[in-house]
């Protein structure tokens, strides 16, 4: 991409979303365009294919997602398979009908089966039943990743898929009811800290393992890829380390300073038993994490404390 080029980040006020467009406005790329969901609603073709043939982008960062962690998807799986299948398939057929030189699609590591062999290697796709619990939003991920490669196949495009393992950062949904493992765990630990509670009660055995991204290592990978892979393979995007729910959980208590007990409620289902992904391939194209686990919960704990804290309590 040169620094003039114009380049349309769909979801930009999202984890990921936001993050790339840091990233780019980081490195000196000045001609972004972008639209909130109000101002162009990806589900509707007809808006999608008006933006394209207005803005004309040469590159596309396709992050724009219905996203929620197991209480989400279990209960709105049509709206995450719906939804999901509707941004994307308006977005990367927009791309292709307006000459977009180079697209972008963001996946994630649940398209992966439940219990393929850790850990997850991109050739693991399509070997074995998904977790129930987010299938719906799995499938529509998958139809994306085909759908870049069959365009690819077909009309030469040069759109790519990358699958990130599970993220956080500035900008996570702290939504108690709909967020992921991670930004639950802090706002959590963080409200007991404020109310003096004498535990925290966290979902499942705490057994599970899981890895974590922050979301600025995660645009980094995404622009270095953009610039510097053409495959028509999926790419995983990771740190190559995971960690248990329960580990997970006390260094969210560390950060937090929270003083009481954690308590497991095993009656609540875990997900999938482990999900660290093989980074094999990215690390071979030149690209690794940098952010520890440990820096990162300190700067998602603080983003929280300056944006979100006034909101909830």
């Amino acid at each position: 991409m040169k620094k003039d080029s114009k380049i349309y980040v769909a979801g930009h006020r999202g984890l990921v979303g936001s993050a790339i467009v840091r990233r780019l406005e980081n490195e000196g790329y000045t001609n972004l365009v972008y639209k909130t969901s109000k101002e162009l609603d990806l589900r509707d073709k007809g808006q999608v294919d008006q933006f394209f043939e207005t803005e004309k982008p040469d590159y596309v960062f396709l992050a724009a997602a219905k996203v929620g962690g197991i209480v989400a998807n279990n209960e709105y799986p049509a709206d995450f398979i719906r939804d999901n299948l509707l941004i994307q398939t308006n977005i990367i057929d927009a791309a292709y009908r307006n000459s977009v030189e180079k697209l972008l699609f963001l996946g994630s590591t649940c398209i992966y089966p439940k219990l393929a062999q850790q850990p997850l290697k991109e050739e693991y796709l399509l070997t074995g039943e998904l977790e129930p619990t987010n299938e719906p939003y799995a499938i529509a991920k998958i139809a994306g990743i085909k759908m870049c490669e069959s365009y690819n196949r077909q009309y030469g495009t040069k759109y790519i898929s990358v699958m990130p393992t599970n993220l956080y950062g500035p900008n996570d949904n702290f939504d108690l009811h709909t967020s992921h493992v991670l930004p639950a765990l802090i706002r959590k630990f963080h409200e007991a800290k404020e109310s003096n509670a004498p535990f925290v009660e966290v979902w499942g055995t705490g057994s599970p393992k899981r890895e974590f991204l922050y979301s600025d290592d995660l645009a980094d990978a995404c622009v270095y890829l953009i610039n510097h892979y053409e495959g028509n393979e999926i790419v995983n995007i990771g740190v190559g380390e995971d960690i248990s729910i329960k580990e997970l959980a006390q260094k969210v208590k560390a950060v937090v300073g929270y003083k009481g007990e954690i308590q497991f409620d095993t009656s609540k289902p875990d997900g999938t038993p482990r999900k660290l992904v093989d980074v094999t391939k990215l690390n071979s194209l030149g690209w690794k994490a940098n952010t520890t686990l440990e820096d990162g919960l300190e700067k998602a704990y603080q983003w929280f404390l300056d944006n979100v804290t006034v909101k909830v309590n």
